[in-house]
């Protein structure tokens, strides 16, 4: 879908303007400067997504946001997106296309199927992208750009819906990736939330560790910071996702585990070594993969 077209979406409604949902609206807004955005969320945030022109409506009632919409975006944690379900669906266009952008797919997406069986349509859906930062104040309309992005339905789906959707979010600079809603949560609990609770731990081991000296923290490079970065991520982003991926989170803590175990008892073993190629090896892959 070339710069400046107009997608098959006039009007939508982004229901929660933080990072996410500012940063969607603001890229909406950069290549399809024709599409009416209205955002719901607390006043206070509706204000900011206002002022940095990531929308241009407010509404502060949900069914009003979402009544006219041809696409609606719901940018909220997982745990209030379920229950903005019930309204939207209540509201919605029959030939809207509802779709989400929580880290996790499986429950929001077994709760969307008793409110979306006629009419309008849910795709879930998750950008593999982000910041440690939450808030509008963050968005950026690039934040998409050069990265996946998870659409929970098998490809090719044959509703023009879900297509142009896909469509809209190569415009946006992102690939779209099929797949279904088990498969994504067992994915992301590897590469995404294993991740962030290993860094919080590490966080908690320096701090026990750290004395009134200041040692060992005044002695850390920039590995540490490197390492520590995404502890900057707040609970309130990541409650949700623990509780609708327990299991999955649960079985690769478990595997690190496992491999934390190994490393401890080769520390002396010329074992070890072939633990830091295969290590280089994924490092220099992901690298590549990113360029």
């Amino acid at each position: 879908m070339p710069e400046g077209q107009q997608p098959a979406f006039r009007r939508v409604a982004v229901v929660g303007t933080g990072l996410i949902g500012g940063s969607f609206a603001l890229a909406l807004g950069r290549y399809f400067p024709a599409v009416a955005r209205v955002g719901y969320d607390r006043r206070d945030v509706l204000a900011r997504a206002m002022a940095c022109g990531a929308i241009q409506e407010a509404a502060g009632d949900l069914s009003e946001a979402v009544r006219d919409a041809d696409l609606i975006y719901i940018a909220l944690p997982v745990g209030a997106a379920i229950e903005s379900l019930p309204a939207i669906a209540a509201s919605v266009r029959l030939n809207a296309l509802v779709t989400d952008a929580c880290s996790t797919k499986t429950v929001i997406c077994r709760s969307a199927h008793g409110h979306f069986r006629n009419g309008a349509r849910f795709l879930g859906g998750h950008p593999i992208a982000g910041k440690e930062s939450s808030g509008v104040e963050h968005a950026d309309a690039d934040l998409f750009r050069g990265f996946r992005y998870a659409l929970i339905a098998e490809k090719p789906d044959s509703d023009p819906r879900v297509q142009q959707f896909a469509a809209l979010l190569r415009t946006l600079g992102a690939e779209p990736d099929w797949c279904d809603a088990e498969t994504h949560d067992w994915a992301v609990g590897i590469v995404s939330h294993l991740p962030q609770l290993l860094s919080v731990a590490l966080a908690r081991v320096v701090q026990d560790e750290s004395e009134e000296t200041g040692l060992p923290f005044t002695l850390a490079g920039q590995g540490l910071q490197e390492m520590l970065r995404l502890a900057g991520s707040p609970y309130s982003m990541w409650r949700d996702i623990c509780l609708t991926n327990s299991e999955n989170i649960s079985r690769a803590l478990d595997r690190v585990i496992q491999a934390l175990d190994f490393l401890r008892t080769h520390l002396s073993s010329r074992d070890l070594e072939k633990e830091f190629r295969g290590a280089n090896e994924l490092y220099k892959y992901l690298n590549k993969s990113r360029q």
